[in-house]
């Protein structure tokens, strides 16, 4: 019956993460042991003052509707946090929440995006960002970025990419999926070449949190002065822990703010209330928790790179920020199988790892970047590590090609 299905959904893919995550499930419910490397989410539970505060919100009958794009109060408190972390400084009318930071990446694309319009997107990239600008009529235009340069766009590239027709730019740092962090002269360089075009900027910051080595800068606060088409995007899923509350929040030019509340009031209406008043919490109480949950993510990187290390065909630089690795897997290309087939791409590099390790990483083809794996480390330590072992015990087993 898919002739009632409208032609935009052409442009659509399914997420590549959530269609891995849904095989693994399958997998397990047939009896599999597996060990998913695939999916962007902390083992880690929602703070308990933070949780406690949902309950709270629930029981003080704060189950009703608010306004679409959020309480005073959370707005008041996403404020602070800007003021305080950013050296930001927003009116409510300048703020939005959303059902995660995702919806409001795509409802500012919604509201802005013409036929026509371009939308310059690094990779590797978030697996969604093309998908949600062609749904939304614009034309995705990947500028590529190298491991050499530390996975980060250049400003020559970028300059390259920039047409008359470009609409938006997006900005992801810490990155997903190579836990690259843009340093504030990097993003200056950035914005110097923006500094004379019309272009949109999308700052994708929803791994702010997550960061191992260096410092973290955001556009609005490194170039101030282009500040009135920057859109900031956060939220609470990654550092926070609360993947599942889906509440994320943005900031930026008033009238753009407005556009999106006004398709976020058509579409979903507000954000959960329950998640709203949780977020407060995590806003405006001390993150003491942090600390210790990034050292304990910094050393599972630690290890995993060491296991990496021990992987015949596979090559990893350490990346400073995130919770994944992007190792280069192309030294793979050529192997035989124990059953004689021949791995010839990063999905063939996947598939053999799921089915001779029983382990779920993410092809590099999905993030615009053939040739690697993404590989996130955020599960149980004793799992992780059973996992590489699984990983270097299955890669053993390939006869590798030999160089010409």
């Amino acid at each position: 019956m898919t002739q009632y299905l409208a032609s935009r959904k052409a442009a659509v893919r399914p997420s590549p993460t959530i269609e891995l995550a849904l095989k693994l499930q399958q997998m397990k419910a047939e009896g599999h042991d597996i060990i998913s490397l695939g999916q962007g989410e902390l083992d880690f539970a929602t703070p308990e003052h933070i949780a406690e505060a949902g309950i709270a919100a629930i029981r003080g009958g704060q189950t009703k509707y608010t306004a679409s794009s959020g309480t005073p109060e959370l707005k008041a408190a996403i404020a602070a946090k800007f003021e305080r972390e950013n050296g930001l400084s927003y009116k409510p009318s300048q703020i939005i929440a959303g059902n995660g930071a995702k919806q409001l990446v795509f409802n500012a694309l919604m509201a802005t995006l013409d036929a026509g319009d371009e939308v310059i997107i690094p990779a590797p990239y978030w697996v969604s960002y093309p998908d949600m600008v062609s749904l939304a009529g614009g034309t995705p235009v990947i500028a590529p970025c190298t491991a050499a340069n530390g996975w980060k766009l250049t400003p020559e590239t970028l300059a390259a990419a920039l047409t008359p027709k470009t609409k938006w730019v997006l900005l992801n740092s810490p990155n997903n999926p190579t836990g690259a962090l843009y340093s504030e002269a990097d993003i200056a360089a950035l914005c110097k070449v923006l500094a004379d075009h019309h272009t949109l900027i999308m700052a994708d910051d929803i791994y702010e949190l997550v960061v191992h080595e260096g410092s973290f800068a955001t556009p609005a606060a490194v170039a101030p002065e282009l500040a009135d088409r920057i859109l900031t995007v956060n939220g609470v899923s990654k550092g926070y822990a609360m993947t599942g509350w889906r509440l994320g929040y943005a900031a930026g030019p008033e009238w753009l703010v407005r556009a999106m509340d006004i398709l976020q009031s058509q579409s979903t209406s507000n954000p959960s209330a329950i998640s709203q008043a949780a977020t407060v919490a995590a806003l405006t109480a001390p993150a003491d928790f942090l600390p210790e949950r990034n050292a304990r993510l910094k050393a599972r990187r630690d290890m995993v790179i060491a296991a990496i290390d021990k992987m015949p065909g596979i090559t990893c630089a350490t990346p400073p920020a995130s919770f994944y690795v992007f190792p280069d897997c192309t030294g793979l290309f050529g192997a035989r199988t124990p059953e004689g087939k021949v791995i010839e791409s990063d999905m063939d590099v996947a598939d053999f790892l799921l089915t001779e390790g029983r382990i779920g990483v993410v092809p590099g083809s999905a993030f615009g970047t053939p040739g690697y794996l993404r590989l996130a480390y955020a599960l149980d330590d004793a799992r992780l590590e059973e996992a590489m072992q699984r990983a270097i015990a299955a890669l053993e087993t390939l006869q590798l090609a030999v160089p010409a």
